[in-house]
This record gives structure tokens, C-alpha cells and sequence, in this order.
């Protein structure tokens, strides 16, 4: 009979060791006939007579084999760590790194503990810790995190309640550039041969501007010509005519939207719009910013045009299938950094962690 002992599970590699040593040593079997008998080898047979004869039975009993499923830090060094990536960048810290990666990571812990742990132990410890690799968002350094608490806690508070008051209704409005060479997206590939987009060299594009409400209403306006006062009141105009109720638009600090044309247009219809400014440097409190994301990835970054002519159709055919489901645009305030925007007769979730 020929077998390997190595393909045993963990309790028979017991038994198989117990009943090798004890016979060798408390039966008087010669190491010889035990390798014949039991069908090891000789260098097992005589380690395991060693152990028996040094420990008894608790030599030979089998042990936990594997990865330490406990971490070699301390609770207190854990938790250090962890603070430090949450709440800092490397650069804050003093190390010569932009992002938090593994090696970024295991340096830290050195510095900390005087451990040196593998990228691959630190990546273990990591998803342990509850981290996962993500594209991080730019943020601006002139950014004011008073203002944006004060936006968040007092003035859209104020903002909804005179909506409230007025029967009025809140547009939340921004525009973009969209160009033809944007691209979003993966495309499956033979391993190591990146796959090539066919395309016309021209460059072309165009630009949008929109607004979006809580309640999943959606106005838009292509146009090809660069943004400007004058293309900002022409949308103004027709966002006031298409509105039964008075608007309440909160938009950025572009200088259009601060413009003396602007503001005076505005002033002089001062019971059919209102406008409202978010803080600056602080684009993900818009809700409209996600409007933009989806346009750029699912209208233009996943097929090419051929032409402007062909651009243009593409984006006011998205937004308009986007117009007939008003569940995808109040979708948009389920997002963490704009849930505080979101009508609480419709959504009856709290903002997500």
C-alpha cells in the first residue's frame, strides 16, 4: 500500500504521529519496522520519536498552521494607524507619498511600531480594517469647511423653508464643456495588447447648461457657442416661462452667474426667480454635478460621434430620455455629500454613511 501521508487532514497526521512514536518508543518497535509498518519515511519517523520522547503526547499533537488570523499590533498601534490614514494624508504626516498604498501604508507602520511588514500583509490588514482601493476626489486647497457646514446647516435650511413659504420650487443648476475625444469606460483585450478606438482626428464640441429639482424635474439647453451672460439669461428666460411656480436657482460662483447682466435680469423678476450661490471650491454639494457625470459617461464617453452635428443629438437625446424618468434624476440626491438636498416626502432614508 502506497499512499502519501501529506494528503491526510490535520486530526489522521495526529493519530498517524501518536501511533508511530508510541510504538517505536513504548512498544520497543525498531524505527525500521515503524517506517515499513505504517508507511512513512525515516526522517518522520525519528523527528517524531524525538518530539515523544522530549514532550509526550502534546509534542505531537497537531498545531494551527496558516497566516496569524491575529494581527501582530497591539490594539492601541491598530487603531493609531488607522486614524492616521482616515483622517490624514502622507504628506501631513511627513512622508513622501501623494496616496495612501500599501507602501505608503507599511512605511507608516515601521515608523510607528518598528515592524516591517510585506505589501501583501499590509493589503490583508487593510481590507481587515475595513479599506478598499479608490479613485480619491480632488478637493480644493482655498476650500472653506466653515462655509460649507454653515451651507449644509443654515443656509439651505433657510432656502427650504422660504420654498415652503412661497410655494416656490428649488432648481439646483450648473453647465459644462463636453468635447468628442472624452472617453469612459473599459473594453475587454487580449492580456498586454491595449485595445485601439477607431475615430476621426477632428475635435469637436459643445457645451450645457441645466438644472435639476428634488422632485426628478429636469431642464436642459445645448448649445454650441461658448458660455456666456447672454446664453445664460436666453436659458433663464425659458426655465422662467417652462416653471409654474417660482424658482429658487442655487448655482456656482462662475462670474456668468455673477454677472451685472445676470444679476439685474434676475432683480427686475424678482417674483418668478430667485438666485442662491453654494460655497466656493465646493462643487459635490450640487446635485446637479452627477447630472453632468452621467451625461459625460453614458451619452458621450461610451460612443464616439462622428460629427458635432452627431454630438449634439446624442446629449439632447439622453437628456430627454433622462426628462421622461424622474426617478433617475432624484436618484441623484441619494448620493452622501447631496442627500441633505433631498425632498423627505420622497425619500424617507437617511443620508448614507
Amino acid at each position: 500500500m502506497n499512499y502519501d501521508a501529506r494528503m491526510l487532514d490535520a486530526r489522521a497526521k495526529e493519530a498517524l504521529r501518536i501511533r508511530v512514536a508510541v510504538a517505536i518508543v513504548d512498544e520497543g518497535m525498531s524505527q525500521a519496522e515503524a517506517v515499513r509498518t505504517f508507511h512513512v519515511g525515516r526522517t518522520s519517523a525519528h523527528l517524531w520519536e524525538k518530539a515523544y520522547r522530549a514532550g509526550g503526547l502534546a509534542a505531537l499533537r497537531a498545531r494551527k498552521v496558516g497566516r496569524p488570523a491575529r494581527s501582530s499590533l497591539a490594539g492601541h498601534e491598530a487603531a493609531t494607524v488607522v486614524r492616521i490614514i482616515t483622517d490624514r494624508t502622507p504628506d501631513q504626516v511627513k512622508m513622501p507619498f501623494v496616496l495612501w498604498t500599501r507602501e505608503a501604508v507599511g512605511q507608516l507602520i515601521e515608523q510607528r511600531t518598528g515592524q516591517r511588514w510585506s505589501r501583501w500583509t499590509v493589503g490583508r490588514h487593510l481590507r481587515r480594517w475595513g479599506f478598499t482601493p479608490q479613485k480619491p476626489l480632488r478637493r480644493a486647497y482655498e476650500r472653506d469647511p466653515a462655509a460649507v457646514k454653515q451651507w449644509v446647516e443654515e443656509d439651505y435650511p433657510k432656502i427650504a423653508a422660504q420654498a415652503k413659504r412661497e410655494n416656490a420650487e428649488i432648481h439646483w443648476g450648473d453647465e459644462m464643456g463636453l468635447r468628442s475625444d472624452h472617453q469612459a469606460g473599459r473594453s475587454y483585450a487580449r492580456r498586454g495588447q491595449t485595445p485601439v478606438i477607431a475615430g476621426t482626428g477632428k475635435r469637436f464640441g459643445c457645451n450645457m447648461i441645466s438644472t435639476i429639482t428634488n422632485r426628478g424635474r429636469l431642464s436642459f439647453m445645448v448649445f454650441k457657442q461658448r458660455f456666456t451672460s447672454k446664453v445664460m439669461l436666453q436659458f433663464l428666460s425659458r426655465l422662467v416661462k417652462q416653471s409654474p411656480r417660482k424658482v429658487l436657482l442655487i448655482v456656482d460662483g462662475h462670474p456668468v452667474h455673477r454677472s451685472r447682466s445676470v444679476r439685474d435680469w434676475v432683480a427686475a423678476r424678482s417674483d418668478d426667480i430667485e438666485l442662491f450661490h453654494l460655497p466656493g471650491y465646493a462643487p459635490e454639494l450640487n446635485p446637479d454635478e452627477l447630472l453632468n457625470q452621467d451625461v459625460k459617461s453614458n451619452a458621450l464617453g461610451r460612443r464616439r460621434p462622428a460629427d458635432q452635428a452627431d454630438l449634439l443629438a446624442d446629449i439632447r437625446g439622453y437628456l430627454r430620455s433622462t426628462q421622461r424618468r424622474p426617478e433617475i434624476v432624484r436618484s441623484y440626491f441619494r448620493e452622501k455629500h447631496v442627500c441633505y438636498a433631498a425632498d423627505s416626502k420622497v425619500f424617507n432614508s437617511s443620508c448614507p454613511e
